[in-house]
């Protein structure tokens, strides 16, 4: 990359038309990054300590919340220190290196919510086949399939991105490195690197949006055909909060990166909305909505307050 470029490093310039209001920024997000952080550690707490908890939707569910807590982590820290008056600078490897991860996490974590979807519908669907189908290994398996397409994703975008040369303006309309506010600063020729942009994100979207509506569209058949009141009612609490997240999560995708005219201060509300926002949502849904992991939370609890004493 040393080799393509004369800047050795990036000035990103924030949240569009908020100067003035970094200090209320800061403890804001400051707040919702350290709910989000603590929220999702109790709800993968509660499952490791639970035996209860040693399910598919449950290994799947633990997966999530570490994404959770990993993925702020990527563009969180750097925007809480630039708010509350440090260099706004990041090297052009630090830049590169944000961009990776940043869509290494997010694709992953889409994926994972398609997987979920799927223990859901076989769950509903097939529950005398629910074991034998989402065994160990199954499950394992699907969260490689996630990860490795997560990889591949980010891998391409960065590639195409930092393979340009960036020779003049080194600063950022955006609170932390991503494509669309990175490509503008290019010297070279970028409609190459965003049609392949556009192309990767709009078939991962796609793919997934089109994977859960699948399973949700039998999913609610299976439901609308249970006799039991009591069976109807269990099965939509535990896929109205997956689904809940789901829509939180993938929307705001939809939004930033297949919207035809780009908006800074609308793609900058919906890109905290889905790093930072939804993973503290998450929290909430997954813990209030979920009366095992509540149980076991409060076995925990009292586990600790018998230990004090």
């Amino acid at each position: 990359m040393r080799n393509h470029t004369e800047l050795t490093e990036f000035i990103l310039l924030g949240i569009p038309h908020t100067q003035g209001g970094e200090t209320v920024l800061f403890l804001l997000f400051l707040f919702i990054y350290l709910f989000a952080l603590i929220g999702n550690l109790l709800i993968l707490t509660a499952i490791l300590s639970s035996s209860v908890l040693r399910t598919p939707m449950y290994f799947f569910l633990g997966l999530l919340a570490i994404f959770d807590i990993v993925l702020p982590a990527v563009t969180c820290p750097k925007m809480l220190f630039y708010l509350s008056g440090q260099s706004p600078a990041i090297s052009y490897q630090g830049c590169a290196t944000q961009l990776f991860f940043y869509h290494l996490l997010g694709s992953t974590e889409a994926c994972l919510y398609s997987v979920m979807s799927f223990d859901r519908f076989v769950a509903i669907c097939y529950p005398l086949r629910y074991s034998l189908i989402m065994r160990p290994g199954v499950c394992v398996g699907l969260a490689t399939v996630a990860w490795t397409m997560g990889c591949v994703h980010s891998s391409i975008l960065t590639a195409f991105t930092f393979s340009l040369t960036y020779c003049g303006p080194n600063q950022v309309d955006f609170f932390f490195c991503d494509i669309p506010a990175i490509l503008p600063l290019a010297c070279d020729d970028t409609s190459l690197a965003q049609t392949v942009g556009s192309a990767e994100v709009s078939f991962l979207v796609l793919s997934f949006w089109g994977s859960i509506c699948f399973c949700y569209m039998h999913i609610a058949i299976a439901i609308l055909r249970m006799r039991s009141a009591e069976g109807r009612k269990k099965a939509f609490s535990t896929c109205s909060a997956h689904l809940a997240a789901v829509l939180c999560y993938l929307a705001p995708v939809a939004i930033i990166y297949l919207e035809p005219t780009p908006n800074h201060l609308v793609d900058a509300i919906v890109q905290i909305f889905t790093s930072i926002v939804s993973p503290m949502l998450n929290s909430l849904i997954f813990s209030l909505r979920n009366k095992d992991v509540k149980n076991s939370l409060k076995r925990l609890l009292n586990k600790v307050i018998l230990t004090q004493k």
